[in-house]
């Protein structure tokens, strides 16, 4: 097993983004009043910080992000458009009259426009738009939650079962914060072209204004999202997210106790993600990383090329200590066929978990002819030499 250790400067180049779970968390961290709570870097998907990550919980409100996802996938597909209008029910009526939760406030029998709808969702936690949108996906809220888990269940939200539209409280209604952060990076990463309603402050409806809940929108600078949420059982919530630059945190925090904590909370754990922690670039896809000594090839050696652009988050007191190591079985036996695995680049540094990533081969190295494997034999035998 060879081992070539060496420091990379940074280049400026952006990651490949993989969406879902399974990215390596930070060994530092900071306390939280929450009791539920997940940073993650957006492009490298790196942990910054969890409690209780995978803790089933309340999602309230926060809900209506998968609510939104679904009807942004229809508006994409062109099954639906913005001016589409859709009835509301007397049973959708009647349903949220009696709830007492958050409403856009839609008389029976109006035809809202799909594009308002969304815009009571995410603006004014309309649980009545909820429903609305629902019964006209599906036939009906129980239908519509059915497929929103199922969709859940493909991003790799595991531990997610929706049972309406809102999160209004029901049995069973549950999710994580890790699951939630998933939905988050998809949302932002599939929807660029509706993710921008989600930074608005206010939407009138009816008549009737109502704001934004999300505080960041007002405390924090680069907030550009995503939803609050509250039921007593759940406490405050939010999915919020943040860029800055080339950098976006998204964090996830439930039970917290009042509006005022969640407002404190979320802001002080932002502007610690984006002042403890930076990416860095390290290789583009197909960067030479170092080369390999070939037996019995056409050429004595193999250039070694990073498999995928490597960007890394990391604390910034960590940055100076990193290490980069090619790691591969050598010498490397001939045919060798560009684009192989041949090794593995590991990056290790104080208090991270190591990462690693692919090391290919940048070139076809043919085997030798018979004659030719017959003297580089010859040749290690006699002095050692290497084919």
């Amino acid at each position: 097993m060879t081992h070539i250790s060496f420091r990379r400067p940074l280049l400026a180049a952006f990651a490949l983004l993989t969406l879902g779970a399974g990215h390596p968390a930070l060994a530092d961290s900071i306390e939280t009043s929450a009791r539920q709570a997940i940073m993650v870097d957006y492009k490298t998907g790196t942990v910054l910080m969890e409690k209780s990550a995978d803790e089933l919980m309340v999602p309230s409100s926060m809900t209506k992000l998968m609510t939104a996802y679904m009807v942004f996938e229809k508006l994409k597909e062109g099954s639906w458009k913005l001016s589409d209008r859709l009835p509301v029910s007397e049973t959708v009526w009647r349903k949220h009259v009696k709830s007492g939760g958050s409403l856009m406030f839609l008389p029976v029998n109006a035809t809202p426009t799909v594009e308002e709808l969304i815009h009571g969702v995410i603006i004014q936690s309309g649980n009545d738009a909820c429903s609305v949108l629902a019964e006209a996906y599906a036939g009906s809220e129980e239908a519509f939650a059915e497929e929103e888990t199922r969709r859940a269940h493909q991003f790799g939200m595991k531990n997610t079962t929706f049972r309406n539209a809102s999160g209004l409280p029901e049995p069973d209604h549950l999710t994580t914060a890790r699951d939630l952060s998933i939905l988050a990076r998809h949302l932002i990463n599939d929807f660029p072209e509706y993710f921008p309603i989600y930074s608005k402050r206010e939407f009138t409806y009816n008549g009737i204004r109502q704001g934004n809940r999300n505080p960041l929108l007002y405390a924090v600078s680069g907030a550009d999202g995503l939803k609050t949420g509250h039921t007593e059982a759940a406490g405050y919530g939010l999915v919020g997210t943040v860029k800055r630059g080339e950098r976006r945190v998204i964090m996830v925090i439930n039970g917290l106790k009042s509006i005022k904590e969640r407002a404190e909370e979320s802001a002080r754990l932002i502007e610690w993600a984006f002042r403890e922690f930076d990416n860095y670039t390290l290789f583009k896809s197909g960067d030479m990383v170092s080369d390999a000594e070939v037996w019995l090839g056409s050429a004595a050696s193999v250039p070694l090329v990073a498999g995928e652009t490597l960007e890394v988050t990391m604390p910034r007191k960590a940055r100076r200590d990193m290490k980069v190591t090619a790691v591969y079985t050598g010498p490397i036996p001939a045919p060798i066929k560009k684009g192989q695995q041949v090794g593995k680049l590991v990056i290790t540094a104080p208090n991270v978990q190591t990462v690693e990533l692919p090391l290919l081969a940048g070139t076809d190295v043919e085997k030798l002819g018979f004659v030719g494997r017959i003297t580089a034999a010859l040749k290690a035998i006699l002095w050692g030499a290497k084919g």
